[in-house]
């Protein structure tokens, strides 16, 4: 029975299969049925309920440990999710979230011991300049997670473009990915550089890292 229960745990998952093919040819995975529309749904009435309560502050650079406001670099503002104190909707994303960072470990053996989410809320005009999801004092953040949660009448002309400088045999290339609702995208935190462009109108995610150590 128990090696049953061993061989299931280990069942082929496709959506995370794609995401793993997707890391290991191109550093990047775009899934656009990671979450169902319901649960977009769900978590955009989240982030929106807390942003009425204005517990948001305005984003910072660097690490908690060594962090400073540039608004020059980036102008989003951001409120913390909190895995013991989470809502509903927060739930149904947590436990998307460890299932996949159980598959991960367990079929690529990544680590991935901690991790650390946000809701982030970039205002009309506000961006954030190229810049590596690291640190010169803490290196743990393995894998980015970005989940959008915009409206689903967004255009392409809102802006907001999150774009990813990749190195294609030798040639820098740019890759534009649009924040349409219930867009993830998960990428190589130590290796890809990125941007999001300016926005035209707010824009509205929920970004974190998985963590080793």
């Amino acid at each position: 029975m128990q090696m049953l229960f061993e061989h299931l745990e280990l069942a082929e998952n496709p959506l995370y299969e794609r995401v793993i093919d997707d890391l290991l040819n191109q550093q990047y995975s775009i899934v656009d049925d990671f979450f169902d529309a319901d649960e977009v749904l769900k978590l955009r009435e989240s982030i929106l309920l807390k942003y009425e309560d204005d517990a948001f502050k305005r984003a910072a650079i660097g690490n908690r440990v060594n962090e400073t406001i540039e608004k020059s670099i980036r102008g989003d503002v951001i409120l913390w999710i909190d895995e013991q104190t989470q809502n509903a909707a927060e739930t149904l994303f947590f436990n998307k979230i460890n299932a996949l960072v159980h598959y991960l470990n367990r079929t690529c053996f990544l680590g991935i011991l901690h991790k650390e989410f946000h809701y982030a809320i970039y205002p009309k005009g506000t961006f954030y300049k190229r810049h590596l999801d690291t640190f010169q004092n803490d290196d743990r953040r393995k894998l980015s997670f970005v989940c959008y949660l915009n409206d689903e009448n967004w255009l392409p002309e809102n802006g907001g473009e999150l774009v990813i400088y990749t190195n294609e045999n030798g040639v820098e290339v740019e890759k534009v990915i649009y924040p349409f609702p219930g867009r993830v995208v998960i990428f190589e935190s130590q290796l890809l550089e990125h941007e999001v462009k300016p926005v035209n109108t707010k824009r509205y995610s929920i970004t974190g890292w998985l963590k080793t150590r």
